[in-house]
């Protein structure tokens, strides 16, 4: 089943997987892939040096920016902010941005906050409002601000 492309999003590369689908006000720039099988929802924004894996959901406010790969299977909740300049400037860019990994079959919540260049595991899980600022051990669980370990799942 081909990609489904709502008229008013502004979807500008070709490597969109088959099954995909992508709501209004979205923006997909022209160098990133976007793996099967996605649900892509409104109001979303994905930068050119992204790659998206399978069977991926990006809720609503979610911006995806360069360095940033999410593997397979991955949940993003609503408004979930990730950063890719560990010292940004106003019109000063780094050569190359910190590479963000969100491993597969990781879930992020609502409104969490992942700083640049960090590894989200697999399975793991960062809650609603979480700042994240060291990796994410594969099947953590992790709350709170910074956001700490409370078990394994």
């Amino acid at each position: 089943m081909a990609a489904f492309i709502h008229s008013l999003a502004d979807v500008q590369t070709s490597r969109i997987g088959d099954g995909t689908r992508v709501w209004q006000f979205s923006v997909i720039l022209p160098r990133a892939v976007v793996g099967r099988d996605c649900n892509v929802c409104a109001h979303t924004f994905i930068e050119n040096d992204v790659v998206v894996g399978d069977r991926v959901t990006i809720k609503s406010g979610v911006y995806l920016w360069d360095g940033i790969r999410i593997e397979d299977d991955v949940f993003i909740g609503p408004n979930a902010t990730f950063t890719n300049d560990p010292f940004p400037r106003s019109r000063q860019y780094p050569a190359d941005f910190p590479r963000l990994v969100v491993c597969r079959g990781a879930s992020i919540g609502a409104h969490a906050t992942l700083l640049p260049g960090l590894r989200i595991g697999e399975s793991a899980m960062v809650g609603a409002g979480a700042v994240v600022t060291a990796d994410v051990p594969d099947r953590a669980v992790v709350v709170g601000n910074p956001a700490r370990v409370i078990r394994y799942v």
